[in-house]
């Protein structure tokens, strides 16, 4: 009998929270892997830095170029060098208040870069590629009903990022339909980890409050804090991801947890767990926590961190993922919170 062949998975946008979960999972199914990375003037790797520590580099299964999906050159040039059989288009400018500030940016990395990959799939007529295109619950934008949201639900974005996204939903929707190309959307509702980006409100909160336990930080400053998410764990949207280009054909998939908390529950999930005590005061920019221990505070709001226009309520219905794919979050959020505070408590 002949050698299994193994299959070639090609990420853009390892280096990323999502991107090192992915890789992860898809080295201990066997693939091999490459990852594309940005050049910048200091290495990018520390979540992804572990994995030299279990790459068998005998068997060449891990290979990382620089690229960007600002250039359409380089992004074809290493598809057709690799010629995988699934592409993970997990590379984006991700930080939605940041995308009103440098909306053209956001726009040609989120919404352009998405379409040179799909348009390099299509010149070089790669039929048998899977292609995964990690869109955002930033895509339903402003929601009427305070309902969980499912595939069927319209989008009304509320951001650069959250309307690029749509472009880059309706592009791999195009090419699935037009091309034949095997193109799917993960429709992935907010999902956090120890790997998180210190400027994302999970972590930023994580992190500021361990760090005031420890004395090392005053307080942390947030903006709004009644906005609903739906927090799942990145590691649980990883394998979601895989499951998606498994599936018998292509199709878009709502991946949450149909659970929410308001960013107020959530820091007082995370102080709670660190014992301490909040008293909350004061109404709109002026709310402020208190801890009742040391009598001082700890959290306060500023209008900088707010968005021009918001996103009050995003919960996901993943009964479509849940039934076909096989797929439920399997990590709750008091065990994410209880991870990312076990991994801040390390740093010293």
């Amino acid at each position: 009998m002949g050698k299994i062949k193994k299959k070639v998975a090609l990420i853009f946008g390892i280096t990323g929270q999502d991107g090192s979960y992915l890789a992860d999972l898809l080295l201990k199914k066997n693939y091999i892997i490459h990852g594309v990375r940005r050049r910048s003037s200091s290495a990018n790797t520390q979540r992804i830095d572990h994995l030299f520590d279990y790459i068998n580099f005998s068997k060449k299964n891990f290979f990382l170029y620089y690229g960007d999906i600002s250039d359409g050159t380089s992004t074809l040039n290493i598809i057709n060098k690799v010629k995988p059989d699934e592409i993970y288009n997990l590379a984006a400018q991700s930080h939605v208040r940041v995308s009103f500030d440098i909306p053209e940016y956001t726009a040609d990395i989120t919404a352009l870069g998405t379409l040179r990959i799909l348009e390099a799939i299509r010149i070089l007529n790669l039929k048998k590629v899977k292609f995964y295109q990690a869109s955002s619950s930033e895509m339903f934008g402003l929601v009427k009903n305070k309902k969980s949201l499912n595939e069927k639900i319209p989008f009304h974005p509320r951001s650069i990022y959250g309307i690029s996204k749509v472009f880059a939903y309706h592009t791999a929707v195009h090419y699935r339909e037009a091309y034949g190309i095997f193109a799917c959307n993960g429709i992935l509702f907010n999902h956090e980890s120890p790997r998180r980006g210190p400027t994302f409100v999970t972590k930023k909160i994580v992190q500021g409050l361990v760090r005031i336990k420890k004395g090392l930080q005053k307080k942390i400053t947030l903006g709004n804090l009644y906005a609903v998410r739906d927090w799942g764990h990145a590691k649980d949207y990883a394998n979601s991801m895989w499951k998606i280009l498994q599936y018998k054909k292509a199709d878009d998939w709502v991946i949450a947890t149909n659970k929410e908390q308001t960013v107020k529950q959530f820091v007082e999930m995370v102080s709670k767990k660190l014992n301490m005590k909040l008293k909350w005061k004061g109404k709109g920019l002026n709310e402020k926590a208190i801890d009742i221990n040391t009598g001082k505070v700890v959290v306060d709001l500023d209008e900088e961190y707010l968005r021009p226009s918001e996103v009050e309520f995003l919960r996901g219905d993943f009964s479509k993922a849940k039934k076909k794919l096989k797929w439920i979050p399997n990590i709750s959020t008091q065990e994410l919170i209880d991870e990312m505070i076990k991994f801040e408590m390390k740093k010293k």
